[in-house]
């Protein structure tokens, strides 16, 4: 059975919460990569920055749509979903833009799980963690290499 430790990414590319949202996006894109683990000092995983939350930075501002009915007026957003996005549009800095608490995995979680996660939450990173710490990370390449045949194999 495939689990996280066969597939993921050991050497993991991390970011802080205080590193600058414009340094954040250069180092997304100078490494290829979709997302980023947001580390603490103690190393613990505090949140996940993705290309999506910097991509919502050439969003306009969201209007909220109203629908009203006898004489009240009914957000169709909620004003905390609102309020969420309009502060990842001003982020300055990765803790203002990332996912908080984002979802993780195990070394031992296997492939099936981890597909179901992506799928099921259109997930692109996963981060990997063990007695609360990072120890790798796994992207949706991760899980796709695992259907390719390995050097040697003879399928074709």
């Amino acid at each position: 059975m495939t689990t996280a430790r066969d597939i993921m990414t050991k050497d993991v590319i991390t970011l802080t919460p205080e590193t600058d949202i414009l340094q954040a996006a250069r180092v997304l894109l100078d490494n290829g990569i979709n997302g980023a683990p947001v580390i603490d000092e103690s190393g613990r995983v505090t949140g996940l920055l993705c290309q999506s939350d910097l991509v919502i930075q050439q969003k306009r501002l969201p209007i909220p749509s109203v629908f009203a009915l006898l004489d009240m007026a009914i957000p169709l957003k909620s004003s905390r979903q609102i309020e969420k996005q309009v502060n990842k549009m001003a982020a300055l800095k990765v803790s203002e833009a990332m996912t908080e608490n984002p979802v993780t995995v195990n070394p031992d979680t296997d492939i099936e799980t981890i597909a179901a996660l992506m799928v099921d939450n259109n997930f692109h990173t996963l981060p990997v963690v063990e007695n609360y710490r990072l120890v790798g990370v796994i992207g949706k390449e991760d899980v796709l290499r695992t259907l390719l045949p390995k050097p040697g194999d003879n399928k074709q």
